[in-house]
């Protein structure tokens, strides 16, 4: 299989297609010369390349650098090779993992961005990890251990308690960038590191438009935070949906540079609207350890709560669409003259939030 690994071929599915038509990577090495009696219509020139020699010496090699560093090699058909991955027609065949991390965990989040986050799109990024955690414990949270929102992903999760996976462009022989070593090095503790390149391969540019395949489909949902009109992230996005995984993305100021990819992906509905983790389990569905829901959860974020405000959050939380002033008066029974000001403080202190038609929803810290 680390072999076949080695193959450069036009579509990855067709590496399966033909170790399932062999029987075995052993079986399609061995018969190479043969290739069209393994799959009709194969390339006789595919044949040539699989029968090259250099495909097992170099594997050779690359098993004595996975002995000698502690490295998991996870074989496709393997117990514990990704479950939802390997529904994916064009996985890989091999996966080198670091740490230890199990990557058929409960609940995977992918969780991408641009690599020039600004402050804005880290807070989101941590304050949605942080509360993920009280949500959902336990959840791996995934991203490509890249400059911004990536490595922001990745830290909060460690200092949230979560586990966290780099999947990374390049063999595990090297960090990169370099300036994140110490965050990977943690990463080993709780998660780890993932890749489908051998010791010795370099991150060039389309090592990681090939990776983004591995974040969309190891994980339930892939979560947008922060992207310029183009890049890796809608790359990733668009996998993931072309994976029939859940996508969402959070918004941001429609003139700002790096809130367009998010918002165009809610705006063409190819990503779900999220403001806050709390959103995020509730469009996944997800129940928390203990049968409690994720709404029992958001009260214990507020315990300096006066009762006038426990009062509108219960109120705003029995419906995500938000309410009306009028419609708080009536079921809150309270003024108008004491609503509107307890309303406006509660905005400033960001548990709150006003949205459109005149109504408030519901917000999370």
């Amino acid at each position: 299989m680390l072999a076949l690994s080695r193959v450069h071929v036009a579509h990855l599915a067709l590496l399966r297609q033909l170790v399932d038509a062999a029987g075995s990577a052993k079986e399609l090495l061995e018969n190479a010369s043969n290739i069209q009696d393994i799959l009709p219509g194969a390339s006789p020139r595919l044949g040539t390349i699989l029968s090259d020699d250099s495909l097992i010496d170099r594997a050779e090699q690359e098993a004595e650098f996975i002995e000698k560093n502690g490295i998991k090699l996870v074989c496709l058909g393997d117990e514990a090779y990704p479950c939802r991955l390997a529904e994916c027609n064009d996985a890989p065949l091999v996966l080198h993992s670091l740490g230890n991390a199990d990557l058929n965990s409960k609940r995977i989040v992918s969780i991408v961005g641009t690599r020039h986050a600004s402050e804005y799109g880290k807070e989101l990024c941590t304050n949605f990890v942080a509360d993920l955690a009280r949500f959902a414990p336990g959840t791996l949270i995934v991203s490509g251990l890249a400059y911004g929102i990536d490595v922001c992903a990745h830290r909060a999760a460690l200092n949230a308690g979560l586990p966290t996976i780099g999947v990374v462009a390049h063999g595990l022989d090297q960090v990169y960038p370099t300036s994140h070593r110490s965050t990977a090095k943690s990463m080993l503790a709780n998660g780890g590191l993932l890749t489908e390149f051998m010791s010795r391969t370099n991150p060039f540019p389309q090592n990681f438009v090939q990776r983004n395949r591995i974040v969309a489909g190891i994980s339930d949902a892939t979560v947008v935070i922060e992207s310029a009109s183009k890049g890796g992230s809608l790359i990733t996005a668009s996998l993931a949906s072309g994976y029939s995984r859940e996508c969402f993305a959070f918004p941001g100021r429609v003139n700002d540079k790096y809130s367009q990819g998010c918002n165009e992906l809610v705006s063409r509905n190819k990503a779900a609207l999220i403001t806050s983790a709390y959103d995020f389990v509730e469009a996944m569905n997800w129940d928390v350890p203990g049968g409690q829901g994720a709404s029992q959860h958001q009260t214990e974020l507020f315990p300096e709560l006066s009762p006038d405000e426990a009062a509108v959050m219960d109120a705003l939380r029995e419906d995500s669409d938000g309410l009306q002033v009028n419609q708080m008066t009536v079921r809150l029974n309270m003024p108008v003259s004491k609503l509107m000001p307890l309303l406006f403080e509660m905005e400033m202190k960001g548990y709150v939030k006003a949205v459109a038609g005149g109504c408030y929803r519901a917000m999370m810290r």
